[in-house]
């Protein structure tokens, strides 16, 4: 078989664009390999709440993220700072669905599957034991400088009067516990 230089190629990444139906938002037909990942890493780590991914706000920052990623909308940092708004404008008006139709089917289909199985890998791995290992460990320093603190708000003299007091009502005596 002979070998076909890949520079011979001429490849380049797929940057097409189309409009989303009856707006002039333009919507990528194609998102970057490298922007996938990230898109799908900030869904994980901004719907993660209390350790555990909430289905209603990941729903939420993949399809916002869809939109940062794959439109020409810009937004400015103020705008963002209320992204539960940005995100019931965008849905209650229809756009957030024609945005989505613009995409197509498959590229839209690959992002659910890498969004799906990556959750489903980091829910396995945190019931794990080395998931649960990893936490202690990842916990440990903030642990550790919250008992520092303790430690170090500690007022000796204070809790000598404590001392103090629980003899003088116990005839000179510190209480046992029974």
């Amino acid at each position: 078989m002979a070998k076909v230089s890949y520079a011979s190629l001429k490849l380049k990444v797929e940057d097409s664009i189309k409009k989303a139906e009856g707006t002039e938002i333009e919507v990528l037909q194609y998102l970057p390999i490298e922007d996938k990942y990230d898109l799908i890493k900030i869904t994980l780590q901004k719907s993660r709440i209390e350790g555990l991914y909430n289905p209603l706000i990941l729903d939420m920052y993949f399809h916002l993220f869809i939109v940062y990623m794959y439109t020409n909308i810009s937004f400015t940092d103020k705008q963002r700072e209320n992204e539960y708004k940005i995100y019931d404008s965008l849905k209650s008006t229809g756009l957030l669905d024609k945005i989505l139709e613009a995409i197509p089917e498959n590229e839209y289909n690959d992002l659910i599957t890498f969004l799906t199985d990556e959750l489903e890998l980091r829910e396995k791995y945190n019931l794990s034991f080395s998931g649960m290992i990893s936490k202690v460990i990842n916990d440990l320093p903030a642990n550790a400088e919250a008992a520092m603190e303790i430690v170090n708000g500690f007022d000796k003299e204070k809790f000598g009067n404590v001392i103090d007091f629980a003899k003088s009502i116990n005839n000179g005596q510190m209480p046992l516990n029974s």
